[in-house]
C-alpha cells in the first residue's frame, strides 16, 4: 500500500476530507504486478488490531496496520472471489475482539428513480428515502442514513456510537442530486445522531436530520433513530368513513388545543400530560363537550416553548416533550376510535435560524433564498422557504403527506399563508424583490400551494386543507384547476376581528357599530370559511375571551354565551381555542394549565354547560351546518333594529327544508312582546336559550315554546311574540 495515490487517499480519509471514501474503504479489486487481487481496507481509529473474517465468523486474513491512526488493509490471496465479510477488531482495554459488519461493504441503497423524483420535485414520499431508516441488508440489521446536501464537500453520520468522530462514517455521495447515504450495521432504534457537514469553505459543523422521525428532548438537539413500522392502528373503521366523508355538508366543530398547557399535573411539579395520558382524558372531554375535531397547535419538534411550536426544527418528528412517535399515534388512534377527527397545525411559511436546523444546511442557502430580501422574514426573525426549488417543494409536500399518511391526521391548518403569497409581506420599499412580471405576488409559493392541495385532494379524500389567510386573496378555496389555491377551507379572520371588536363595546354603544356584525354576510359565501376564535386572540396582552366582554362578571359570562351562540349560528365551520368553553379568565400562558378550578363557579360551569348543549344541538340539527357555503342556507329576518340592538336570522337545511330561527339581544334590557317575523305559522320550540338558569343566566325566556300570531312583521305574515332575555340568544324551531 505504498502508491502515492493511495497514500494521498489515506491522508484525506484520516483528515475526513475525502470526497469519495467508498472508493478507498471496503472491498476492492486492485492490480498488483499486472495481476488482479482483492483488497479490504478499513479505517478503525484507536484499534489495536483487526482480522478479516467471513460471514460465518471464520478468520480469513489478518489486517495490516498501514497507518498508526488506524488504517488497516488485508490483501487477499490470488483467485479469491468477493464475499460478504466481517471485521474482528481489538480495542484498547477490551478483553475480547468485537465483531462488526463494515459499513463500506454495502452498495448504494437509494434508487436512481428516487433520486430522479427528488431532483424533479415530484417525490411524494420523501420520508421513505431520506432520513434514518431501520432496515436489514443481507440479513444484517442496521440503519440507512441519507440526506440532501449538494454543496457539502463531505457529510458524515456522528453520534455516541462513533465518539462523534466525523472520520469514522463518511457518507457516499450521489453527485447529480447531491444526496449522501450510508448504511451503518448494528445501530439500534433510539440511537441519537447528527450529520457532520464539511463545507467547501470553513470548518465542519453539525446539523440535525431534516427528515428525522424523532429528536432528543430540548435543550438537546440531536436526531433520534425511530422505526415507524411497528405501530398497529385500530382506526380502520374511521379511516374508511373518512374517505367517503362529505365535509361540506357535515358538522365541523373544532377544539383548538396546545398540548403543553391544556391540563397539567400540579402534584408532579406541574408537568404537562404525556401523549398517552392525554389519550386517557382528551377523547372523553371532547365527546362530553360535543366537538367533532381537535386541532393541535404544531406538534412538530421545536426547541423554544414560547414559540408554541410555530418555529419548527423537526418537520417529521412529533415533539419529544410528551413522548415518542408511537405515543402520539396512540393519541390520534384513540381519538379516531371515539369519533373525533384530528387536525394538525402545519408551518411551511418559515423556519427558525437555530444552528442545528435547516438554515444554511450545507453551508449554503439550501432550503431558503440566498437573498435576505426573499429568504428572511423580518417580522419573525426566521427564514423563508425557497418555494421555487424542486427539492424544497418535494420536502414540504412530502412532509404534509407524511402527517396524513403515517399519523392518520384528518387535515392540516396551514399557518401564515398570507406571508407566503406576498413578496412584500411585512417588508418596506426596497426590502423585497418583485416577481418576473414586476408584481408583489409570490408565483412560486402559489404554484407550491396548488401542487400541495391538488395532491392532498387526489390522494387523501376526506382530509381537509385549511388556510390561515388574512387578506382578500381571491380563490383560496377554489380548486387549483379553476385558478384557485385549492384549499378546502379558509379561516375567516375578518369575521373574528369584527365580532370581537363589536362584543368588546359597552352595550349602550353597540348600536353605533352594528355593521361589524352584519358585514361578514356580505362575503360569507365568497369562500368556504371556518369561523375561528383562536389562540392568537388570547395572547400578547389581548386578554381572554371573557375578559374582552364588558360589564360585571354576570354580564361578561352572558356576553360570552351570546357570542358563542351567534357564532355557531353564523354560516361556516367552527373553531374555538381551549379555555373559551369554560370562560378562562387569565390570558393564555403556554407554561400553565387552563384554570379548571373556575368550574367551581356557577357562572363558568354554566358557560361550559352552554357549550355542551350548543354543540349537541349543532350536531343534531342539520340547519346549523348542511348549507354552510351557499346563501340558500341563510336568510336575514332583521338586521336593522339598531336602536334596540337586536339581530335575527334563519338557518336552513336545503335538503329537508328544516329551519332554525336565531334572535340575539345585545343589550342587558329584557324585551317583552318583541315580534319576529317567521316564514310559517305554528308552535316554535326554544331549542336553546343562553339565559337559562342552567347556564348561569337570569332564566328569562318563553317557557320553552311560543305560538305565532297573524301579525305581519319583517315582511312576513306571521310573527313570534317573544320575550328576549338580556344579553341572550334564542334558537327556535317550528314543531311539525
Amino acid at each position: 500500500m505504498a502508491s502515492a495515490t493511495l497514500l494521498h487517499d489515506v491522508n484525506l480519509i484520516l483528515t475526513a476530507e475525502h470526497p469519495d471514501p467508498f472508493r478507498v474503504l471496503g472491498m476492492h479489486t486492485v492490480s498488483i504486478g499486472g495481476e488482479l487481487r482483492l483488497v479490504v481496507r478499513a479505517f478503525l481509529p484507536g484499534a489495536t488490531s483487526a482480522i478479516l473474517a467471513d460471514e460465518d465468523g471464520k478468520d480469513v486474513a489478518p489486517m495490516e496496520c498501514g497507518h498508526p491512526d488506524g488504517f488497516f488493509e488485508a490483501l487477499l490471496p490470488r483467485g479469491t472471489s468477493s464475499f460478504r465479510y466481517r471485521l474482528r477488531v481489538v480495542w484498547p482495554g477490551v478483553d475480547e475482539p468485537v465483531e462488526l459488519a463494515d459499513p463500506f461493504s454495502y452498495p448504494p441503497l437509494v434508487s436512481d428513480f428516487d433520486l430522479y423524483l427528488i431532483s424533479e420535485g415530484t417525490h411524494l414520499r420523501l420520508w421513505e428515502v431520506l432520513g434514518a431508516k431501520t432496515m436489514e441488508v443481507d440479513g444484517v440489521p442496521g440503519v440507512r442514513f441519507s440526506v440532501w446536501a449538494p454543496a457539502a464537500k463531505r457529510v458524515s453520520v456522528v453520534g455516541d456510537f462513533n465518539l462523534w468522530d466525523g472520520r469514522r462514517h463518511p457518507m457516499r455521495r450521489h453527485p447529480a442530486q447531491g444526496v449522501w447515504e450510508i448504511f451503518i450495521p448494528g445501530l439500534p432504534e433510539g440511537t441519537a445522531y447528527k450529520y457532520e457537514i464539511l463545507p467547501h469553505q470553513g470548518p465542519a459543523f453539525l446539523k440535525a436530520d431534516p427528515l428525522a422521525f424523532s429528536a432528543e428532548l430540548r435543550p438537546e438537539t440531536s436526531s433520534v433513530v425511530a422505526d415507524l413500522s411497528k405501530y398497529e392502528w385500530g382506526d380502520a373503521e374511521w379511516m374508511q368513513k373518512r374517505r367517503e366523508w362529505d365535509w361540506c355538508a357535515a358538522p365541523v366543530s373544532v377544539y383548538e388545543l396546545h398540548p403543553g398547557s391544556w391540563r397539567r399535573r400540579p402534584e408532579e411539579d406541574d408537568r404537562p400530560l404525556t401523549w398517552r395520558e392525554m389519550a386517557a382524558e382528551l377523547p372523553d372531554y371532547l365527546c362530553e363537550m360535543g366537538f367533532t375535531h381537535v386541532e393541535f397547535l404544531p406538534v412538530m419538534e421545536h426547541p423554544y416553548d414560547p414559540s408554541w411550536g410555530y418555529q419548527v426544527t423537526g418537520y417529521f418528528a412529533p415533539t419529544s416533550r410528551f413522548g415518542g412517535p408511537d405515543d402520539f399515534r396512540f393519541l390520534v388512534d384513540t381519538l379516531h376510535q371515539r369519533g373525533i377527527g384530528v387536525i394538525l397545525d402545519w408551518v411551511p411559511a418559515h423556519f427558525p435560524k437555530d444552528a442545528h436546523a435547516l438554515r444554511r444546511f450545507d453551508g449554503t442557502a439550501l432550503y431558503e433564498h440566498a437573498d435576505p430580501r426573499q429568504g428572511e422574514h423580518p417580522e419573525w426573525g426566521t427564514q423563508v422557504f425557497n418555494f421555487g426549488r424542486n427539492e424544497v417543494r418535494t420536502f414540504l409536500v412530502s412532509n404534509a403527506l407524511f402527517w396524513l399518511d403515517e399519523y392518520h391526521a384528518d387535515g392540516l391548518r396551514v399557518d401564515a399563508v398570507a406571508s407566503m403569497l406576498y413578496l412584500d409581506y411585512s417588508r418596506g420599499p426596497g426590502q423585497w424583490v418583485p416577481n418576473k412580471y414586476g408584481g408583489r405576488e409570490n408565483i412560486e409559493a402559489v404554484e407550491f400551494l396548488q401542487q400541495l392541495n391538488t395532491t392532498v385532494r387526489d390522494r387523501y379524500p376526506g382530509t381537509l386543507m385549511i388556510a390561515e389567510e388574512s387578506t382578500a386573496w381571491p380563490g383560496v378555496t377554489q380548486p387549483a384547476h379553476l385558478g384557485g389555491l385549492g384549499f378546502h377551507l379558509k379561516w375567516n379572520m375578518g369575521w373574528m376581528h369584527d365580532n370581537l371588536r363589536f362584543m368588546s363595546e359597552q352595550s349602550i354603544h353597540r348600536k353605533y357599530h352594528f355593521n361589524l356584525l352584519t358585514f361578514s354576510l356580505m362575503y360569507a359565501f365568497s369562500e368556504k370559511y371556518v369561523l375561528p376564535l383562536s389562540h392568537d386572540e388570547v395572547v400578547h396582552l389581548k386578554g381572554s375571551l371573557i375578559g374582552k366582554m364588558p360589564g360585571d362578571a354576570w354580564q361578561k359570562a352572558a356576553n360570552l354565551r351570546l357570542m358563542l351562540g351567534m357564532m355557531w349560528g353564523h354560516p361556516g365551520k367552527k373553531l374555538l381555542f381551549m379555555g373559551g368553553e369554560i370562560g378562562q379568565v387569565g390570558e393564555w400562558n403556554e407554561n400553565r394549565s387552563l384554570d379548571w378550578h373556575l368550574l367551581g363557579d356557577p357562572l363558568h360551569a354554566g358557560i361550559q354547560r352552554w357549550m355542551k348543549d350548543l354543540n349537541a344541538a349543532y350536531q343534531r340539527e342539520p340547519a346549523f351546518w348542511e348549507t354552510d357555503f351557499s346563501h340558500e342556507g341563510f336568510e336575514w329576518i332583521d338586521f336593522r333594529d339598531v336602536e334596540q340592538t337586536v339581530l335575527s336570522f334563519i338557518r336552513r337545511a336545503t335538503t329537508s327544508g328544516q329551519e332554525l330561527v336565531f334572535v340575539c339581544n345585545f343589550t342587558p334590557v329584557i324585551r317583552q312582546q318583541y315580534h319576529v317575523g317567521v316564514p310559517r305559522a305554528g308552535r316554535y320550540r326554544e331549542v336553546l336559550n343562553s339565559d337559562a338558569a342552567a347556564y348561569g343566566g337570569s332564566n328569562v325566556g318563553n317557557s320553552g315554546w311560543v305560538e305565532t300570531v297573524p301579525l305581519a312583521v319583517h315582511g312576513r305574515g306571521q310573527s313570534l311574540p317573544l320575550t328576549l332575555p338580556p344579553l341572550g340568544i334564542l334558537i327556535l324551531q317550528r314543531e311539525d
